[in-house]
């Protein structure tokens, strides 16, 4: 655990792998250049952090991202920071709930990012529950992976019914809360979510999702948030993939 202190607060990170940023430039709606990458990156050291899982979006109507292009991206991003920072930097995906992911899972599954080879991360649509879901966690699950849902705080359709929060659990999904959710960065009820399920010892990994600079800066005050503290008090997966 790394604690760094100043003359106004003590901030207490016993994290050292981030899984979900979006760092890679020119793929997404992340950073903008390498250089912003390697601040970014040099931030995440100085807290503690020793492996960062960068996970660019997939998205079949709007990032048509591949395994290829985004291989391609991480190694001009490592050439770019070595000898910078010590940091490690690797590189997974973000996978949009659509027609499109089903159809990768069902047909090239071989040719999903994962994280630690095992982890498929995945968001959904923020305000309706997708018709694909259930059934995007049986095919993950079928083929050896670990379904992972991104930022489940932020789905309204969750917000309104706990018993499918539940159920997604009890189907095995694991949940992937964002630090800055902590810090009310999104809005009061994602927030309010966010303990929620912390408080039913629900969450499994914490990410950053951090896009920019400015990403960064609040996670940085989420640090040293009740529900932070609250968070990596329970046994999180983030350090087995160290």
């Amino acid at each position: 655990m790394i604690r760094l202190f100043n003359r106004k607060r003590t901030i207490s990170n016993p994290l050292t792998v981030d899984i979900h940023s979006h760092l890679l430039p020119g793929l997404d709606d992340g950073v903008s250049s390498l250089d912003e990458s390697l601040e970014i990156l040099k931030n995440f050291e100085k807290f503690g952090y020793k492996k960062v899982v960068t996970t660019p979006h997939i998205m079949s109507d709007f990032y048509r991202n591949t395994p290829d292009g985004i291989s391609e991206a991480l190694r001009e991003l490592q050439h770019f920071v070595k000898d910078k920072t010590e940091i490690i930097v690797e590189a997974a995906a973000e996978y949009y709930l659509d027609e499109g992911f089903i159809e990768l899972l069902t047909e090239h599954a071989d040719r999903i990012l994962c994280i630690g080879n095992k982890y498929i991360l995945f968001e959904t649509s923020f305000m309706s529950e997708p018709v694909y879901l259930k059934e995007a966690i049986f095919y993950i699950q079928s083929h050896g992976y670990k379904p992972l849902m991104a930022h489940p705080e932020r789905y309204q359709y969750l917000h309104n019914s706990w018993d499918l929060t539940m159920d997604l659990i009890d189907r095995g999904t694991l949940f992937q809360v964002n630090i800055n959710s902590l810090a009310g960065y999104y809005t009061k009820p994602v927030q309010k979510m966010a303990i929620r399920l912390i408080k039913n010892s629900i969450v499994h990994f914490l990410g950053s999702d951090c896009h920019n600079m400015h990403h960064w800066d609040v996670t940085l005050k989420a640090f040293n948030t009740r529900g932070f503290r609250m968070a990596t008090g329970l046994p999180l997966l983030n350090n087995s993939l160290a």
